[in-house]
């Protein structure tokens, strides 16, 4: 993956145009940002004037100026695929036209705000993968997203800022990416941007300000984005080191669940985030024991349980079910023959009588599970790291 930041050398069109050569699938550039108005949109629609000029067939296949003019003003000269309407209770929805775009089948399309939920009746109930379809069609995509708006940094981004992200996109879809540039800009340059009325109508101005536009949120969110393209960096650093020396292949990662364990979705995503530092696959895996059989467990639990494993799936991860009488001895045997390399496993909420006793899985697996690394979540509440 090649990664830019916006303080350093600007990329050219010709970086991207040297990615579109390669392979029949579609390339992927994102500009990431740390909040709205950072410039993403803007950069998209320069980078896109630029190919043009070069002779490239762009198009605009998903725009969003949300009402700015000088954003507005640079969609002047480029094609835009007109939106699909969809009608959902009784309203009229406009959504990228996905069939469009494919039959219009550019070099280059542009899609914006690629969190965004279709509505109820689109193809994907994400643009995420909408954009994932016109990939794989051979179409190239710039597309643009805000840092909080990855999966496994929801948690992260709830517990220091307050604010809870429901519009998520899964970490695979970043990893996915031919170049990523972040789009850095000093607090303070962003919050004269915001109350100069050069993000927001002048009415929201005051209630940005007070939510989500609050000081410390953006230094914090900045720090995320700067951290999270970092991190990408050395990933694929450390990718193309390995693959030059034919290294060994690094072990994978493994989170136990089990049949509705609380903070599951925390427990997941720390997961995800692990397999992604260490540049590795992972996968979640749960017992069934006797005990647990759908006959014995409520249907709330079931319910739970498969939510979790779409989840799981969701970020990436391969679900394994498997059934024994002993959990641990099970997930021991299937670490060991899988090339599991750490564990993770959240805190025991099992009886006190048990873990005093010692026969708790939790202190079962830190007696037991040689050569592993065992982590051993507590969610509770940490600084941003």
């Amino acid at each position: 993956m090649a990664i830019a930041t916006a303080t350093a050398k600007r990329p050219t069109p010709e970086d991207f145009l040297e990615l579109v050569e390669r392979g029949r699938r579609g390339r992927l550039k994102l500009y990431i940002g740390f909040a709205a108005g950072v410039g993403k949109t803007w950069r998209m629609l320069e980078e896109a004037h630029a190919l043009r000029q070069r002779g490239v067939d762009v198009v605009g296949a998903l725009v969003e100026t949300h009402g700015r003019a000088e954003t507005a003003a640079l969609i002047g000269g480029l094609e835009i695929v007109p939106r699909k309407r969809i009608e959902y209770r009784g309203v009229a929805i406009e959504e990228m036209d996905l069939e469009a775009v494919l039959a219009r089948r550019p070099q280059v399309a542009i899609v914006d705000e690629i969190p965004h939920t279709n509505v109820p009746g689109s193809k994907n109930r994400k643009r995420y993968l909408d954009v994932l379809d016109l990939l794989a069609a051979g179409i190239n995509v710039i597309g643009a997203l805000n840092v909080q708006h990855l999966e496994s940094l929801n948690d992260l981004i709830a517990r220091n800022t307050g604010v809870t992200v429901r519009e998520t996109v899964p970490d695979r879809f970043l990893e996915q990416a031919d170049q990523v540039v972040n789009l850095d800009l000093a607090v303070e340059d962003l919050l004269e941007r915001l109350k100069s009325g050069k993000i927001y109508p002048p009415e929201k101005v005051e209630w940005a300000l007070e939510h989500f536009f609050r000081g410390q949120n953006l230094a914090t969110l900045r720090e995320l984005s700067l951290r999270e393209v970092a991190e990408s960096l050395d990933r694929s650093a450390s990718q193309a080191l390995a693959s030059e020396a034919q290294a060994r292949t690094p072990g994978r990662v493994m989170v136990a669940m089990s049949s509705n364990p609380p903070r599951a979705a925390a427990l997941l995503r720390r997961g995800s985030r692990m397999a992604g530092r260490l540049n590795t696959d992972w996968c979640v895996v749960y017992v069934e024991t006797p005990k647990e059989s759908p006959e014995y467990i409520d249907s709330e639990a079931q319910r739970h349980l498969l939510a979790n494993m779409e989840k799981a799936r969701e970020l990436g991860a391969e679900v394994v079910r498997l059934r024994a009488k002993d959990p641990v001895t099970a997930l021991l045997d299937f670490a060991h023959s899988h090339r599991v390399s750490d564990l993770i496993i959240g805190r025991s909420t099992e009886p006190w009588w048990r873990q005093l006793a010692g026969r708790s899985v939790l202190q079962r697996l830190v007696r037991e599970a040689a050569g592993l690394d065992l982590h051993v979540i507590s969610f509770e509440e940490e600084e941003l790291r």
